[in-house]
């Protein structure tokens, strides 16, 4: 299996070890979330958890709910929740927002740094990731890692070869649970993991194509289709 990965410039900017960190404006238009919860910690059947960004409360495998959320049961360093009628299983320092209505319809907005690259901050699986918009790139992309840090097991990933402007490279392709980039949501989106680390995750078409994508000079606007 053979697939495009990433852009040329994009990719040997990437394979240079650039780093890019000039600020990226990112707004959302207002959406349907119900619920935001993250997992602060663990206790033997207990985890403590914080709630729409209120004080931590440690709560147990008990079955009661508190704002729509149960802990469904604990294990090592996760904890499975249900918010809103949806199962999620967090690590420690996760977080998740759940949705309670289509989000489709919403946007994103991003502005282009003084080299015309597109970067935002995102999360995979509940845990934060720093995407560069890469319209080249087939999937979405992740280095060695990174993967891990989202908790994602590369070896478990169907073994693929991706064309990169140093040549093919050998990755696992794998799908992420949850995509979101601003208020925008997408679950279940194919992602491949690099053997080595990049500097920065590829934002790719397995999300991309998903959007409507407008561009008027230095900005541009993400829209979710379905």
């Amino acid at each position: 299996m053979i697939v495009r990965e990433g852009d040329a410039t994009a990719w040997r900017r990437l394979s240079m070890g650039l780093t890019l960190t000039l600020p990226v404006l990112l707004c959302a238009c207002p959406g349907a979330l119900a619920v935001d919860v993250g997992l602060a910690g663990v206790f033997p059947g207990k985890a403590l958890l914080t709630i729409d960004g209120g004080a931590p409360k440690i709560m147990a495998v008990d079955g009661k709910s508190e704002q729509g959320v149960k802990v469904l049961s604990v294990d090592g360093e996760t904890a499975t929740i249900e918010a809103d009628g949806k199962k999620r299983t967090l690590r420690v320092g996760q977080y998740v927002k759940s949705q309670s209505a289509s989000t489709a319809g919403a946007t994103a907005v991003l502005t282009a740094d003084n080299n015309g690259h597109f970067l935002t901050t995102g999360n995979i699986n509940g845990t934060t990731v720093r995407f560069l918009v890469d319209t080249g790139a087939t999937m979405i992309s992740l280095g060695a890692s990174e993967a891990r840090r989202v908790g994602i097991d590369a070896g478990k990933g169907q073994s693929a070869v991706v064309n990169t402007a140093n040549g093919q490279a050998t990755v696992s392709r794998v799908k992420l649970d949850t995509v979101r980039v601003g208020e925008i949501v997408l679950n279940g989106v194919d992602a491949v993991v690099h053997q080595q680390d990049m500097p920065i995750a590829l934002l790719g078409m397995s999300f991309l194509n998903r959007m409507e994508m407008q561009r008027d000079g230095q900005t541009m606007t993400l829209k979710k289709r379905y």
